[in-house]
């Protein structure tokens, strides 16, 4: 009797021993509670339903596991606090199971999806072993599902948790103990009767005992010295084929991703602005010594290529406990919470003050490297969310003397792009002149930020080069010298990078630390600047006066001749000139042509190559126009027609500015290109027609910036159509000569190309 419980003992103490320790990289024990239980259930359900019709074991074990799959759910959604109705937890967790717990950031909080997969294959795992150990009586090959759901646990902790070699000695105890228990008995010695009819005496049945186990002994050492000779061959290999860490199945699996908006929300900056009323959040009061305002950080955007700063995130789904972030030693965190109920707030990314470390209410994505926040589904008017966070409190007046880290450990937050403007490279310099504290660099760039440019609300959008450049440079009249905190945060973080200083750009809100609601005008973005011991420090370079100092007081660029392209070529020589051809003039006889003859053909031949060469031309811009507007996806024929847009008003003498967005391009093509210039052809009396509408044009534009893919064909075809238009428009209002250079100027063919290459 006892050697018969001890083999569904074993098998349940394997299948438990699977959730010890896939539970090491969960919150708390719950999850090894829960696997324990189905263990237990389902090798006790096989065990005593030995005595059945094997047909029945199956169903009542079904029947019994979805009974504690469901309870299980629901301990794990009272856990996590989840307050969705049941139906919609159980659907789910049912379809979600396996990827949210690959994606789930460590340590995993216990939830319905992430601790379903593991409790249901426990469960089969025991209904199996029980029905193949206990009922057939085959123990070894019962093992195999318990070894099976073992191995499966440590690939799946991978090396997100230590070693623990306690555990697996354990399971191999009770494997060998299960083994052991189901070896086998000598059969007793019976008494067959012998020719005379009387039993067979006990000499003959021990014979026949000893020659059994010998036969038994002897295939042992066989099999044993098998095994020996096959691990001797194949465990160097397989050792050299072994790295020091395991593999992370969590590399194979997408994390959660966000779009364009949520990617970049710098670019969101300007558009709050235009709204300052609009409600976006209510937050509740904060504590008492938090002061008049504190910031919410939306995104962290530390990855800038020239064109874009970005998030640069990966996110992992997470529960209601986050990872404390790295901070330095001996500074101070203050514990913050906040309830946050989102009202015109939309995109994915969840506002928080830094630095989150327990969410509740709401499921979540967490990047750990950023601190940033994101739902997996769009954000609905209505959310509500706790955050608990760790405000950091470093002593700030270690910051004169702190410095600032370098090397690969931090080349993400020192990384420009590609060529940036030579006069940002030199106002960086004229900054850090005479400032080699990093402390002092960061002040002087904001100091100089805060005195010299003006915040409006109503300036561009846009921080590639170009607009940063015009934001620092361009003429006041003209729209330069001004912008929004979007412009100010992030030329203060270029230009820090170009000081050797790590930075990076936050985007966040300015919330009332007494509670109230946060709106479109509260929308910020600041620079922050990594120093040794003190962690990310935050700047405000925002203006501190209404009438600032023009630039030009203060930086006058001095003027620099590009290096040429290529070295002169030498002055020709006579010996490598072309051979002289005997003229009347010489005196002496020669076959050659005369001169007339010469400049004749040479004249002739002249024209013919510039003719061919513009007929090249014609047929190449014809081709390209042909690929821009009719070639590819939407997305890219839009791209194409707003190329020829602007490709017309540079061949008419008026291009568009850098800056512009597009509906701005539009009203400055319509405005300032529409009407021929004086030199073109006299001037009508009366107003001047407008030329073709670009309404397709700047609509198809807008929608590839802020939702690409979204455009259809018929978006691109008007876009194509309106662009073709007005540059005929354009054309045929210039001059007979001004016509014909226009079709055969080659800059078209390359001013985009070059572009492009100086981007990538």
């Amino acid at each position: 009797m006892v050697r018969r419980l001890l083999v569904p003992v074993a098998l349940a103490g394997m299948i438990a021993l699977s959730g010890v320790a896939l539970g090491r990289i969960y919150v708390d024990a719950l999850l090894p509670l829960l696997v324990a239980g189905a263990a237990v259930l389902s090798v006790g359900t096989g065990a005593a339903a030995r005595r059945l019709p094997s047909w029945s074991a199956a169903p009542i074990s079904v029947v019994l596991l979805a009974g504690y799959a469901v309870g299980a759910m629901v301990l794990a959604a009272d856990r996590a606090g989840l307050t969705d109705p049941l139906p919609s937890i159980l659907r789910a967790a049912l379809a979600n199971g396996i990827p949210r717990m690959l994606t789930a950031l460590i340590p995993v909080e216990p939830a319905p999806d992430t601790v379903i997969v593991p409790v249901v294959a426990a469960w089969l795992a025991g209904l199996a072993g029980a029905e193949i150990a206990v009922r057939a009586g085959r123990v070894l090959l019962g093992c195999v599902p318990a070894v099976a759901l073992y191995a499966g646990a440590l690939y799946v902790v991978g090396p997100n948790a230590a070693a623990q070699a306690g555990t697996s000695l354990a399971f191999a105890g009770l494997a060998g103990l299960a083994l052991a228990v189901a070896a086998p008995r000598d059969p007793a010695p019976t008494g067959d009767p012998g020719p005379t009819g009387g039993p067979v005496g006990a000499r003959g049945a021990g014979a026949a005992a000893l020659a059994v186990r010998a036969r038994a002994l002897a295939g042992s050492a066989a099999a044993l010295a098998a095994i020996a000779a096959v691990v001797a061959l194949v465990a160097p290999w397989l050792g050299g084929q072994v790295s020091a860490s395991p593999a992370d199945p969590r590399r194979y699996v997408e994390p959660p991703q966000v779009d364009s908006l949520d990617e970049s929300p710098l670019n969101r900056i300007s558009g709050w602005a235009l709204t300052p009323r609009q409600p976006l959040l209510q937050v509740s009061p904060l504590a008492p010594d938090a002061g008049q305002r504190v910031r919410l950080r939306l995104a962290v955007l530390p990855d800038y290529d020239g064109v874009t700063w970005r998030v640069g995130a990966t996110y992992r789904n997470a529960g209601r406990v986050l990872p404390r972030p790295p901070q330095p030693s001996g500074v101070r965190v203050r514990a913050a919470t906040q309830t946050i109920t989102v009202d015109g707030l939309t995109g994915r990314l969840l506002p928080a003050a830094a630095t989150p470390v327990e969410v509740s209410g709401a499921r979540i994505a967490y990047d750990a490297a950023t601190g940033t926040l994101m739902r997996p589904e769009s954000l609905r008017a209505g959310l509500r969310y706790r955050v608990t966070s760790q405000r950091p409190a470093p002593d700030l007046n270690l910051l004169p003397t702190a410095d600032a880290p370098a090397g690969a450990a931090v080349a993400r937050y020192l990384a420009v792009g590609a060529q940036p403007p030579p006069r940002m490279r030199r106002l960086a310099a004229q900054l850090a002149d005479g400032n080699a504290g990093a402390y002092d660099r960061a002040a002087a760039i904001e100091q100089f930020l805060a005195e010299h440019y003006r915040a409006v609300p109503d300036a561009p959008s846009g921080h590639a080069y170009p607009n940063l450049e015009y934001f620092l440079f361009g003429p006041r009249d003209q729209g330069g010298q001004r912008g929004t905190s979007e412009q100010f945060a992030a030329s203060f973080a270029v230009l820090a990078r170009l000081t050797g200083l790590p930075s990076r750009v936050v985007v966040g809100f300015d919330a009332p630390a007494g509670g109230g609601t946060v709106t479109g005008g509260d929308a910020i973005a600041w620079p922050e600047v990594l120093f040794d011991d003190l962690g990310w420090i935050a700047f405000d370079p925002m203006p501190t006066s209404d009438d600032p100092r023009p630039v030009e007081e203060d930086f006058r660029p001095q003027p620099s001749t590009p290096p040429p392209s290529s070295s002169p070529p030498p002055p020709p020589s006579r010996s490598a000139s072309v051979p002289a051809t005997p003229t009347a003039a010489s005196g002496g006889p020669g076959p050659g042509p005369s001169t007339a003859v010469v400049a004749t053909g040479a004249s002739g031949t002249v024209v013919a190559m510039l003719g061919a060469a513009a007929a090249a031309v014609v047929l190449a811009r014809r081709a390209q126009r042909r690929r821009r507007l009719f070639e590819g996806s939407p997305d890219e024929r839009i791209a194409g027609a707003w190329h020829e847009f602007t490709d017309a008003m540079r061949l008419a003498g008026r291009p568009v500015p850098a800056h512009l967005a597009a509906t701005e391009a539009a009203g400055f093509a319509r405005l300032r290109a529409a009407a021929p210039a004086a030199a073109d052809v006299p001037q009508r009396e009366g107003p001047q027609p407008e030329g073709p509408p670009l309404d397709g044009l700047v609509a198809g534009v807008n929608a590839t910036a802020f939702a690409p893919g979204a455009a259809d064909p018929a978006a691109a075809d008007r876009a194509g159509a309106q662009a073709v238009a007005f540059a005929d428009s354009l054309r045929a209002r210039r001059s007979w000569w001004r016509r014909a250079w226009w079709s055969v100027h080659p800059g078209p063919l390359r001013w985009h190309r070059r572009r492009t290459r100086t981007r990538s």
